[in-house]
């Protein structure tokens, strides 16, 4: 354990360095495998990421449906996992978004503070048991969106577990930026940005309305995540899927946006590349349904982005351009004529 945090400090002391991602400077300081020794889409600086849209019910009073919620969330599992996934990322209400009218303390016909105790946690918590439990059956890492129970009174979070191949909760994201209706009436903000690495690839984690907030993904930038995942079931004609290109292309990194399959035929689900591309989407048809992409510093979607404008951006906002500047009164005046 003591060589590999080593090993890592290493490498991110060179990323520091130079600017690099972190896979990139994976690259200069590891050897490159034989093609026997390990599949390409478990390479250093390369891993194959699923993105999912599932249905979303509202009702966290339905048992049945938060376990029908469960039974797709785990066979979209099993559909990434057989098509080579290494990690799979499911939308915001995968097991349940809760209606603000079905859980106001005031009655359906007002929208007041939520009543949580109409929640069924145990069957909840029985699902997401089951889905870690399946996570380790697969091996395959599992990023799925859930409320988290607080102690009442205080409301819970709105988030996203980070479920490892051993079956594991390694980390949690808490949505920060709440809508109004979150805010007032459903749930407690989360307090700070979270990061995971999975062989060697740096991931964050945004949820709902934070896609309208570009200083979260630049703050992921600066935190050398590789990939954003986004899970979210808002879902404008072309605002979202415009947004997320641009959150791309502006941060260098690959986006993994996933959002409910009622919402697909407006932005389906899918992963843009560093230099703003679509790699792969879901289909535009409601279905549930996977899309899988190799996330690789290496390839033609990528190279310009992470290996150059990337760094540059870094170069420029650490006060690269200071020492071009001059002292003259033609550049002091804003005056001055022609």
């Amino acid at each position: 354990m003591t060589t590999r945090k080593n090993f890592k400090r290493q490498v991110r002391a060179r990323a520091a360095r130079t600017g690099e991602s972190y896979t990139s400077a994976l690259r200069h300081i590891r050897p490159a495998p034989t093609a026997d020794a390990v599949p390409d889409a478990m390479t250093p600086g390369s891993i194959r990421l699923a993105v999912a849209q599932t249905p979303v019910r509202h009702d966290p009073r339905d048992a049945e449906a938060l376990r029908d919620s469960g039974r797709e969330v785990r066979s979209l599992m099993r559909e990434a996992s057989a098509q080579g996934a290494r990690i799979v990322h499911f939308p915001e209400g995968a097991l349940c978004f809760p209606d603000k009218h079905l859980m106001s303390a005031d009655g359906p016909d007002a929208v007041g503070p939520a009543d949580w105790d109409r929640c069924r946690w145990p069957v909840l918590r029985s699902e997401l048991a089951a889905i870690a439990a399946l996570a380790r059956e697969l091996r395959l890492w599992t990023v799925v969106p859930s409320a988290h129970r607080l102690t009442g009174p205080n409301r819970p979070h709105n988030s996203l577990y980070v479920v490892s191949d051993r079956g594991a909760v390694v980390t949690r994201y808490d949505e920060r930026l709440l809508s109004r209706t979150k805010l007032s009436y459903l749930y407690t903000p989360g307090i700070s940005p979270v990061t995971f690495d999975v062989d060697g690839v740096r991931f964050g984690c945004l949820l709902g309305m934070e896609i309208h907030y570009p200083e979260l993904f630049a703050q992921y930038e600066t935190l050398d995540a590789d990939c954003v995942l986004l899970s979210t079931t808002g879902a404008a004609p072309g605002n979202t899927a415009a947004q997320v290109q641009g959150h791309a292309a502006v941060n260098g990194y690959w986006v993994g946006l996933s959002v409910p399959a009622q919402h697909s035929a407006t932005a389906p689900s899918g992963i843009a590349a560093p230099n703003g591309d679509w790699l792969a989407r879901c289909p535009a048809d409601g279905t549930p349904s996977v899309a899988v992409v190799d996330l690789d510093d290496s390839s033609e979607a990528a190279a310009v982005s992470v290996t150059h404008a990337r760094p540059w951006r870094r170069e420029s906002r650490a006060g690269v351009h200071t020492g071009h500047r001059v002292t003259d009164p033609r550049s002091q005046d804003r005056t001055a004529a022609f």
